[in-house]
């Protein structure tokens, strides 16, 4: 799915050259370099990444990672709009460049900048780049950013990149700190501001339910929702509701490592390999360097591979998904940056299950170990990876928003997918389930009855920081670490088609809140969330509704830009060149059917309609539209015999050939 970098930078995320063969290996990540602290000719201070470089180039203060294929240019411009910044900016910067835009759309402001808006630029796939800009205006002065980057960079340096651009502050700013005020109690005119405050995002955002909590003293102090399980239908979300819980598994997954090491069953240091033999990654040198807890630190240089277990049957058995492993290489350095990976996640979960019961199916020893040791003692009744059991009663349906703007039912195909990796996000859970989980981490390993059920040292081991995610954002062990604000907020999200989520929790203050939504832009709905409820607690400036509107104006715009370009039903001469079989050794088979004027692919377990797209540089894309499975795109590969359709993550390119 493409997503700017504007609604990158509004989400807060930026998300996610080979490690060297010959790198010894060591025990641990390397330490973590500091940043060094910087400005621009016109006074904008930010922070310089490790091992980045900042070279004056005229009016342009351009930064570089290691590699030379991204370049961020910073340059302070007087202008009288964003529109007139930017092309003062690029042509100081590079005078020959002539690209169309795709979509501009302002942003909230934030941070001592008054206004901000985001510009993303017309490129084609086969390029494999982004190029965007940003204005941000702090009094009458604007500064701008200009990326030109290939995907694989861009996507690899994401937390150095993300540092960077959300660390930069107008001249003479002091960034808004929460430290050392007391918090507010979260009383009942709170809570009535943090539902409306829900609803009105529900009806920005298009989302049908939404249901959550909020903590207060270590107690839930409301739990509930608002809004239907299914459009169209009258059943309510309330607190029992269940929703996929997506990739807030992972910390329950990890807790179940804590569990183990408690019992000396397993040591955080101790290498994968002794733990589970068979362990191995496409790099040697990796392999012998991961220990148990780099496992769900996203900092042993894996990328992130998804297509590789999306297009996979969900019958796939664990056993099968971990080996896969064995055949990914490493992009970056251990211990180097942020890349987040769901294998090595699902990796983690199944060898904390097979620890625990070393007899059993992977599988099985997982889901028993997790009911065991962390569902059942927490209260956690509903809570399941039975996706039967769990779509039947009260459970919220999945939705999405179509490729003309309309709120629509979901399909759950290609959330079955993720069954074979199941600790990494598999995990159905409703607000009340949930607010147990975070209860028990406010209470540093104990239960609601006092006892304890994880050991405080072992809990908060997966709270230390491994790798930068952004300015001021660091991941633990499936958990991400803010200190944006001054104050600690812990919380890790989760996303699955047509369910995202966020749990969260201020352990200095003994509060704490869940959020779980029912439709693909619900996604957007979760940082504004936490922020709100900051900005109530601790009076802080109101940034939350501007970010909230500036997201959903964001999602409209773009959503409506990329429907311009899309031909449905997809181009006739087109279509009738494709052949009817392809096959991929890593990903395997795509099947194309056609039924009337529609284009179907079937692509593993997931099967939809297609829309065609001319590109600007004379190609042709095919592109999934059917709800819950948009996004997914295939480009004709050039020549006429073997015909090829091409897909792509960031980091990987899958060619197709014709059977």
């Amino acid at each position: 799915m493409r997503i700017t970098l504007s609604l990158l930078l509004l989400a807060g995320l930026l998300l996610h050259g080979p490690a060297r063969a010959d790198d010894p290996p060591s025990t641990s990540a390397a330490p973590k370099e500091a940043g060094t602290p910087r400005a621009t000719a016109g006074g904008t201070t930010f922070t310089l990444p490790p091992g980045w470089t900042a070279t004056q180039r005229g009016p342009v203060l351009e930064i570089r990672p290691p590699e030379t294929d991204l370049t961020l240019g910073l340059t302070d411009v007087d202008a009288k709009d964003a529109s007139a910044a930017v092309a003062a900016a690029w042509s100081s910067y590079d005078p020959s460049f002539k690209r169309a835009v795709h979509v501009a759309t302002p942003a909230g402001p934030r941070d001592g900048w008054e206004q901000r808006e985001f510009v993303d630029y017309e490129v084609s796939p086969n390029e494999k780049l982004v190029i965007a800009a940003f204005a941000w205006r702090a009094n009458n002065h604007w500064l701008v950013g200009m990326l030109r980057a290939s995907e694989a960079t861009r996507e690899k340096r994401a937390g150095p990149l993300n540092v960077a651009i959300n660390s930069l502050r107008p001249k003479g700013y002091q960034r808004e700190s929460f430290a050392g005020r007391q918090a507010h109690p979260i009383d009942a005119q709170m809570i009535a501001t943090m539902k409306a405050f829900v609803a009105d995002g529900m009806t920005k955002l298009k989302v049908p339910g939404v249901g959550f909590s909020l903590i207060d003293g270590g107690k839930v102090v409301f739990e509930g929702g608002i809004g239907v399980r299914e459009l169209g239908a009258p059943e309510p979300i309330d607190a029992d509701t269940l929703f996929m819980a997506a990739s807030n598994t992972k910390a329950l997954s990890t807790l179940l490592l804590a569990e183990l090491v408690d019992e000396k069953k397993l040591r955080w240091d101790e290498p994968v390999t002794e733990a589970y033999p068979s362990f191995r990654l496409g790099d040697a040198a990796t392999t012998q360097q991961v220990q148990i807890k780099d496992l769900v630190c996203a900092c042993t240089g894996m990328p992130r591979q998804d297509l590789e277990w999306i297009f996979q049957d969900p019958h796939e058995t664990p056993r099968a998904a971990v080996a896969r492993l064995a055949d990914m290489q490493p992009t970056s350095k251990f211990g180097e940056v942020f890349q987040y990976s769901n294998l090595m996640a699902g990796a983690a979960g199944f060898i904390g299950g097979t620890t625990a019961f070393p007899n059993v199916e992977l599988g099985h020893a997982y889901d028993e170990a997790m009911q065991r040791r962390i569902f059942t003692p927490l209260g956690m009744t509903r809570t399941t990876f039975d996706y039967p059991q769990a779509m039947q009663g009260d459970w919220a349906r999945p939705h999405d928003i179509d490729i003309d703007g309309h709120l629509v039912r979901g399909d759950m195909t290609l959330n079955y997918t993720i069954i074979p990796l199941r600790p990494a996000g598999a995990a159905w859970t409703s607000p009340h389930d949930l607010s147990r989980y975070v209860m028990m981490e406010l209470a540093k390993g104990k239960l609601a009855d006092g006892s304890r059920l994880v050991s405080e040292q072992n809990l908060l081991e997966r709270r230390k920081p491994n790798v930068a995610v952004s300015d001021g954002v660091e991941y633990g062990m499936g958990l991400i670490i803010d200190k944006r604000w001054g104050v600690t907020v812990v919380h890790h999200g989760g996303d699955l088609e047509g369910y995202h989520s966020d749990m969260l929790w201020l352990p200095d203050y003994n509060v704490g809140a869940v959020i779980l939504t029912n439709s693909s832009p619900g996604f957007a709905l979760r940082a504004p969330f936490a922020r709100r409820l900051v900005e109530l607690l601790f009076d802080g400036k109101p940034e939350a509704a501007a970010a909230l509107a500036a997201s959903a104006t964001q999602l409209d715009a773009e959503r409506a830009k990329d429907r311009e370009r899309l031909q449905v039903p997809p181009d006739a001469a087109a279509s009738a060149a494709l052949a009817g079989k392809y096959h991929n050794d890593t990903l395997g088979r795509v099947l194309v059917a056609h039924q009337g004027k529609q284009l179907i692919f079937t692509a593993g377990n997931l099967r939809s309609e297609v829309a065609s797209r001319k590109n600007d540089d004379g190609t042709t894309s095919f592109i999934t539209i059917s709800p819950n499975v948009q996004g997914l795109e295939f480009v004709v590969g050039a020549g006429a015999k073997p015909r090829t359709l091409i897909a792509r993550d960031a980091q990987h390119e899958y060619v197709f050939t014709e059977q």
